[in-house]
């Protein structure tokens, strides 16, 4: 991997990093636990769209657990790993099988993953199955958060003028 494209990636990191930092300080958009924006996800999938998905997939790594450090919440690493890995595997397939087109698509398949993956690690954690009664409201948050990143990724995609590597 070149200097340029890790200083990139890097650059790109701090940016969810941020993104993040600043949305969790926000107050919920719903009464219900796990509903947000999800806004550091659209540097993800800018990532996955410009670069590879081991590129992808570090920066998430990278990404969450500075984000667990910096909000002081280390408890919340497992579910935001849980998350975001299995919704980083559903975009790559997605991206891949739509030949990175429709990108709003792949942001809202990721939203799904995203909340599945959530839901699953706080089964698995707490052993309670009444968690799953949040499925059908973080599957439908999932859409509507998914359709709103992928629509900014996509603009993203289309103004910021590609990276000489």
């Amino acid at each position: 991997m070149g200097i340029r494209k890790i200083t990139i990636l890097g650059i790109l990191t701090a940016v969810a990093l941020t993104i993040f930092m600043i949305e969790s300080a926000l107050p919920a958009l719903a009464p219900i636990p796990g509903i947000k924006l999800g806004l550091a996800n659209i540097v993800t999938l800018f990532i996955l769209l410009r670069f590879k998905v081991m590129d992808a997939c570090l920066a998430l790594f990278v990404r969450i657990i500075l984000a667990s450090v910096f909000a002081g919440q280390m408890v919340s690493l497992l579910y935001s790993i849980c998350g975001g890995v299995l919704s980083l595997v559903v975009m790559a397939l997605v991206n891949r099988l739509l030949n990175k087109k429709f990108i709003f698509l792949t942001s809202v398949f990721g939203g799904i993953a995203h909340n599945t993956g959530q839901i699953l690690a706080s089964y698995f954690v707490l052993g309670m199955r009444g968690i799953f009664v949040y499925a059908p409201f973080l599957i439908i948050s999932g859409v509507v958060t998914g359709m709103f990143t992928g629509l900014i990724c996509f603009y993203a995609d289309r103004y910021i003028p590609r990276f000489e590597l």
